[in-house]
């Protein structure tokens, strides 16, 4: 600032702080031309004015001058590049706006006018004048997750135009005037920076702001500045598994060092630090021993570390995988998951003949027909090709009368004859069998260490030549359910020399049940009885062995297969009778069903609460689970109680069966914590039945309260102290106390089990631990019944309730177990009906 000199020297000084002041012109529209009004000699990064680009085009990115001396910010600010001087009145250039998305431009002409504006000069002027300033981002930081006190303040900006003016703060950018709004805001005349909540910096890692230093007027006082605020990082996010649980597959031949797979973690927090540096590792294997599998602390990768992998024995090993950032250490953060590693089957198990010598007869001029099974035991995986078997005939047939094959099903070797044998010729032939694999064997073991050989003596019997039984299995069809008596063709035999059959007799040899008869002349077959097909096993096919005779008496047997065909007479049946259900613990309990006819008669099945009533429809509802099986849910204001339910099953061809479902809405944890007792509905006896048991009931309360109280009755006068004191019994039942009454004649009734008949006697625990409480009525006298004691009682509910009684003694348990269900039962009837 110049101080007070002469007047001349004030002019001058005034003169040149008007040429300095900027005429900022704002009415400008889009796209048109911008005039600005401007001083003659501008200064480098000076601000000449600002443009609207928005109102032109809104979606420009990208800003450019065609003038070289002037370049245009974001926001429209015009600032120059260089020191210009405005030789001419007037000078122009065009800012162009393009939107490369779009493929737009446009352009907005800017003129620059600078007028010569005439000033009076005063007695005292003073003179300023701005030097280039500059001030720089100030490094700035946050952290994560702060705690404040908010507002929280970050640093000071100042401008070093403050110096010279009384200058305002402002700042822009994402978290003041975008998206977080309001994190952020400067105090416009001290320039501090503070942060107004906490900032999560997986959502937002840096804010890059600017800062503006305007004077009263508007005047920009330095160039926009930019202030880049980093947000901390701070461990808050646990590394988390790409999956829950892992499957890998690997074969049990595999070798020291093999992978097995590779598991992957990710970590929200700042990569390429201690938070992101993750270790991975193996916190428990199932089972335990021996182990098997390693894991790369840094790349995840699950490797072997045995050297030989074992199916036969473990087939299935379950890992427990830990992650842990901070590199593992104990302050890391950490996550679990689930890797299940499946041994997959390899080779590793040759096949083994179950007995290496086998002896087999064969009549002379028989062929293709099998003569022997050979079994042999692999314990690679079923149906697999490293079970089947190969089997070879190595020697003895040279001439090819012998054919072997391998039963899919069964994997036994099938020793057939393809060509006859002539006794008179070849009376014995010794044949050794070899037996491999499908897929090679994975040992390095030569190829004849594996094969596993077995020899075959064939002895040729000399043949009188008689009927012949070919095939050696036939098979007829007859309906299931058909009347008895049906009829259709059986077995026939035929005469190698004549190819007939005629003149046979034929005799039935093995029938299981008994459902065939055989016509001796002509073989035919006639039922015996209603055949059952879900009687036999397996089912479809009913095996009668059958004996073709000729006239001199030569024979051969064969197998008449009879295939039942199915029809649908059974409906499907409830497989549960009782169900426990633990409120609240369970929601709903699943009831299956299962139909022995064949599947095309069988499921789906529909499932359906039989004749609800209101009440049923309310508190119960059915839904289906799958062909097979349906849920039974509870209303929510159920009742603890035990509930009985009839519930209807159809198949797939409405054939359908109720069963009364008892359910036992219980307050429990689990079902086996739920000890009542619960009613059947399975065994029920008719009114007369009822009436005779509680008649023999009735007589032998009458017969056994005569003779007890009777006793009683004699002993008014007390009982002696010792015998008194022999009544006196320890128990451990833990069950509730008996209910007591008095009977009319003084003495104490004890009701057990709530059962409302009164005794007159001594109660013992006759099972130690919580077992039935025991009564004994003994002549003469009171005693315990001890628990090794042999009683002999019997109560046949099927001779009208008769009961024997040794001794003139009978345990209440055994009257208790027998009666107390009938008479449940016939009170349900009673509800029900």
């Amino acid at each position: 600032m110049a101080g007070a000199g002469s007047r001349s020297s004030l002019r001058g000084a005034l003169c040149r702080l008007l040429l300095t002041v900027l005429v900022f012109d704002f009415a400008c529209e889009a796209c048109r031309k911008v005039i600005l009004n401007t001083p003659a000699n501008l200064e480098a990064d000076k601000m000449v004015g600002r443009v609207n680009l928005q109102e032109c085009l809104k979606s420009a990115d990208l800003i450019q001058s065609s003038d070289p001396d002037f370049r245009v910010l974001g926001d429209g600010s015009v600032y120059t590049a260089r020191a210009v001087v405005l030789s001419d009145e007037k000078r122009s250039f065009t800012i162009r706006l393009s939107d490369s998305s779009r493929q737009t431009q446009k352009e907005i002409p800017v003129l620059l006018e600078h007028q010569k504006v005439p000033r009076k000069r005063h007695a005292r002027e003073t003179v300023l004048r701005r030097s280039k300033r500059r001030w720089a981002p100030i490094p700035c930081s946050m952290q994560e997750n702060s705690l404040g006190p908010f507002p929280l303040f970050l640093q000071q900006v100042q401008s070093d135009a403050a110096q010279n003016y009384t200058v305002f703060y402002s700042i822009s950018g994402r978290g003041v005037d975008q998206e977080p709004l309001n994190l952020f805001f400067i105090d416009k005349d001290t320039g501090n920076l503070y942060c107004t909540k906490p900032v999560d910096r997986e959502e937002y890692d840096v804010f890059d702001l600017i800062a503006y230093a305007t004077t009263a007027d508007g005047y920009s006082a330095d160039l926009p500045l930019p202030l880049p605020i980093r947000v901390e990082d701070e461990n808050d996010n646990h590394p988390i598994f790409t999956e829950q649980v892992y499957n890998f597959e690997v074969p049990e031949s595999s070798k020291l060092g093999t992978t097995v797979g590779v598991v992957c973690a990710t970590d929200r927090d700042e990569p390429d630090t201690m938070h992101t540096r993750l270790k991975y590792s193996i916190l428990e294997q199932t089972p335990r021993s021996p182990g098997q599998f390693s894991m790369h602390p840094t790349s995840g990768a699950i490797t072997m570390v045995s050297q030989y992998l074992d199916r036969e024995v473990v087939d299935k090993y379950k890992l427990i995988l830990k992650v842990q950032d901070m590199d593992g250490q104990f302050f890391g953060l950490m996550t679990t998951s689930t890797c299940l590693i499946t041994v997959t089957d390899s080779n590793d198990n040759a096949p083994n003949f179950l007995q290496n010598v086998y002896t087999v007869s064969v009549e002379e001029n028989t062929y293709n027909v099998e003569i022997l099974r050979i079994p042999v035991q692999d314990k690679d995986l079923i149906r697999s090709a490293n079970w089947r078997a190969n089997f070879t005939i190595l020697k003895g047939n040279e001439n090819g009368h012998f054919k072997i094959s391998t039963d899919e099903k069964t994997n036994e070797g099938i020793l057939c004859i393809v060509k006859p044998l002539n006794y008179e010729e070849i009376p014995q032939v010794v044949l050794e069998i070899g037996v491999s694999n499908e897929s090679p064997f994975t040992r390095d073991v030569p190829l004849r260490a594996t094969m596993n050989r077995a020899l075959v003596t064939v002895q040729v019997k000399d043949q009188d030549e008689g009927p012949e039984c070919s095939p050696a299995v036939q098979r007829v069809r007859i309906r299931e359910n058909s009347a008895k008596g049906t009829s259709t063709s059986g077995y026939k035999a035929y005469d190698p020399e004549t190819k007939r059959s005629t003149g046979f007799r034929y005799k039935k040899l093995h029938d299981p049940e008994e459902w065939i008869t055989i016509d001796e002349n002509s073989g035919s077959i006639r039922t015996s009885k209603v055949l059952d097909r879900e009687a036999i096993t397996p089912r479809r096919d009913y095996n009668v062995t059958v004996m073709a005779i000729d006239p001199d008496g030569r024979s051969c047997t064969g197998t008449l297969v009879v295939n039942i065909e199915d029809v649908n007479d059974n409906a499907p049946k409830i497989l549960q009778n009782h169900v426990v259900i633990c409120k609240p613990k369970m929601e709903y309990t699943d009831i299956s069903a299962f139909d022995p006819d064949d599947s095309i008669h069988g499921p789906p099945f529909k499932f359906s609460l039989e004749n609800p009533s209101s009440e049923t429809s309310r508190m119960w509802t059915l839904s289906t689970v799958n062909d097979t099986a349906a849920r039974l849910s509870y209303n929510k204001n159920a009742a603890v109680d035990v509930y009985y339910i009839p519930i209807t099953v159809r198949d797939r061809e409405g054939q359908s069966a109720t069963k009364t479902l008892t359910v036992d809405l219980c307050a429990c944890t689990h079902p086996s914590q739920c000890a009542r007792t619960v009613r059947t509905t399975g065994v029920s006896l008719g009114k007369w039945a009822i009436l005779a048991i509680l008649l023999g009931i009735a007589l032998l309360f009458s017969v056994l309260l005569t003779l007890v109280c009777g006793i009683v009755g004699a002993r008014k006068k007390g009982f002696p102290e010792d015998l008194a004191q022999q009544n006196l019994i320890i128990s451990n039942t833990e069950a509730p106390g008996d209910d007591k009454v008095c009977s009319a004649n003084g003495f104490t009734t004890q009701t057990v089990n709530n059962s409302n008949h009164g005794f007159c006697g001594t109660m013992g625990s006759g099972v130690k631990n919580g077992g039935l409480e025991t009564i004994e009525m003994v002549k003469g006298g009171h005693h315990t019944l001890e628990s090794g004691r042999s009683h002999h009682h019997t109560l046949d509910s099927c001779r009208g309730g008769h009961v024997e009684m040794e001794n003139s003694r009978h345990t209440y348990s055994e009257w208790h177990n027998f009666t107390q269900p009938h008479l449940r039962d016939d009170s349900i009837r009673g509800h029900t009906g």
